[in-house]
C-alpha cells in the first residue's frame, strides 16, 4: 500500500464512520488542512499519524494491525526540530500528551536531561531557553509540558525512567532549584506505577549511554537527535533498544538506594546554597 493507497484508505474508514474530518483531526491532534493532504495522498502520513488517525475513528484492533502494517513499511521517520518550531513546540507537547494517554507501558532511559515528565517548572523553562522561543510561545509550552505530567498519576500505567548519574549533576540551575528538582525525583519515585533508576558512576559498565530514547508499549521508539526526532517502528529495532533499556536498568540503583543517591546529591546542592 504506497501513500496515495493509505490516504484514500483513511478517507475511506472515516467517511465510513460517519465522523467530520474536522473532528478526526482534532482528536488526532492535528489540523483539517493536514488530515485533507494525508487522505488525498499529497502528504506523507508518519505511523504517528496514521495510529492517532485510527485511535481516532475508533476502528477495530484487527483493522488497526492492518493499517499500522503498511504504514510502518517506512520503519525509521525523521522530522526536523525546525518543522516543529514553524508548527509551535506547545503543540509538539500535545501530539506527545497524546502518544502517552493511549499507552500502557513507558520506558525511558535518558543520560543528558532530566525527562520531560520528572521537570520542575523551572527546569522545563530552562531546558526550553536553548530553543530561542519568544516569551508567548515558551510560556504555551513549558505549559503544555506541565500538563503532560498528568500522565504520572494515572491509574493503569507503567512508567520506568532509567536517568545517569551526570544528569543530576549538570547545572542547568542554581544550586537551590537544583535541590527542588532531585526532591521532586524522590517525590515522585514514591508513586506506585513509577519506576525511576539511577546508573551510578561507580557501577561497572559493559555498555555505553549514547544518546536518550523512549520506548512505548515495545512498538515504537521516539530518539531525539540534534537536529530532528526520529520514530523507529520495526520490530526488530524496537528489540534492541529494548534490551539497551534492561541492560541499564539491572545496572542502577532502584528505590532506597536510588533516593540515598539522590538525596546526598541534593544535600551537596543545599550546602552550596548556605555557604557565604
Amino acid at each position: 500500500m504506497n501513500r496515495a493507497e493509505l490516504g484514500a484508505a483513511l478517507r475511506a474508514l472515516r467517511q465510513a464512520s460517519g465522523k467530520e474530518a474536522k473532528a478526526v483531526a482534532r482528536s488526532a491532534v492535528m489540523s483539517t488542512s493536514k488530515l485533507s493532504k494525508i487522505e488525498n495522498g499529497r502528504a506523507a502520513p508518519s505511523v504517528v499519524d496514521v495510529d492517532r488517525i485510527l485511535t481516532a475513528l475508533g476502528v477495530s484492533e484487527e483493522i488497526k494491525a492492518e493499517y499500522m502494517a503498511a504504514a510502518r513499511a517506512q520503519a525509521t521517520e525523521a522530522t526536523a526540530w525546525r518543522l516543529y518550531r514553524r508548527m509551535g513546540f506547545h503543540r509538539k507537547q500535545e501530539q506527545i500528551r497524546a502518544l502517552e494517554q493511549s499507552m500502557t507501558l513507558l520506558r525511558l532511559f535518558q543520560p543528558s536531561l532530566i525527562p520531560g515528565l520528572l521537570q520542575t517548572p523551572e527546569y522545563i523553562r530552562a531546558v526550553l531557553s536553548g530553543k530561542e522561543l519568544g516569551e508567548e510561545m515558551l510560556a504555551r509550552t513549558v505549559g503544555a509540558r506541565i500538563s503532560r505530567q498528568a500522565v504520572l498519576y494515572e491509574p493503569g500505567k507503567e512508567l520506568r525512567f532509567v536517568i545517569t548519574e551526570p544528569v543530576l549533576r549538570w547545572r542547568l540551575l542554581p544550586p537551590l532549584m537544583m535541590a527542588g528538582q532531585l526532591d521532586r525525583l524522590i517525590s515522585l519515585s514514591r508513586l506506585p506505577h513509577v519506576d525511576i533508576r539511577i546508573v551510578p558512576l561507580v557501577a561497572p559498565q559493559r555498555d555505553v549511554p549514547g544518546h536518550s530514547f523512549v520506548i512505548r508499549d515495545d512498538r515504537m521508539v521516539t530518539v531525539e537527535t540534534t537536529h530532528a526526532e526520529m520514530v523507529v517502528t520495526d520490530p526488530r529495532d524496537v528489540a534492541l533498544y529494548v534490551a539497551k533499556f534492561e541492560r541499564f536498568a539491572a545496572a542502577a540503583l532502584a528505590d532506597d538506594a536510588m533516593r540515598g543517591l539522590v538525596e546526598g546529591l541534593r544535600d551537596e546542592f543545599l550546602r552550596e546554597q548556605e555557604t557565604p
